[in-house]
């Protein structure tokens, strides 16, 4: 996306993104026009049609792009060098500190994601594979190498990581008594226990 900008309040696309994922997470994205998002970003019509095809194409780059973050530092972490043991912690507590940093964007998306035609649902489904994908040859590179326990299918590894991070939003309070590293690494820890030889 261009950097166009409108005034001076940042690129129009991240206006509209930042404004959309807050009146979605008040009102739900079934009760939210593309007229209010537009009035309430301060930008118009043509520039929101600029940037989006429509609603629903808003409503997947709301996730689409915490999941290009996502995917972009799992790619850092899993390409470094060092022992796998320790890229997979930092991967694992990695999603979990990104997941809390973009709690709405992610709760909005699982809650509106049937709204979304079978394309664009096809399309979110594949590249939350790539990650998960990813994450899961980092799990079976170690077990290969004999550093993590085989006992454990590397697919249900993956699931029972991720099913931790998918419920974060119905529990993380930013008042509460834990920090968003402090949960990343009690989860990214019973990981690592989990695949302990």
């Amino acid at each position: 996306m261009a950097r166009t900008t409108d005034g001076d309040h940042g690129p129009v696309p991240q206006r509209l993104l930042a404004t959309a994922t807050r009146l979605f997470a008040q009102r739900g994205y079934d009760r939210t026009s593309v007229q209010e998002v537009v009035e309430s970003a301060g930008v118009t019509k043509g520039a929101f049609y600029h940037y989006f095809d429509s609603k629903e194409d808003l409503l997947h780059e709301v996730y689409a792009r915490v999941l290009r973050l996502q995917q972009q530092r799992l790619d850092g972490y899993a390409d470094a060098g060092g022992p796998v043991e320790d890229r997979l912690r930092e991967a694992a507590a990695d999603v979990v500190v990104t997941t809390i940093a973009n709690l709405d964007d992610a709760e909005i998306f699982f809650r509106s994601m049937h709204h979304l035609g079978p394309q664009k649902r096809q399309q979110v489904r594949a590249e939350r594979r790539r990650y998960h994908e990813r994450f899961r040859a980092l799990v079976e590179e170690g077990q290969r190498s004999g550093r993590f326990s085989t006992a454990t299918p590397a697919n249900l590894v993956v699931d029972y990581h991720f099913g931790s991070v998918h419920h974060l939003s119905t529990w993380y309070r930013a008042d509460g008594a834990l920090s968003p590293r402090e949960v990343a690494d009690h989860l990214a820890d019973l990981l690592m226990r989990a695949l302990r030889p």
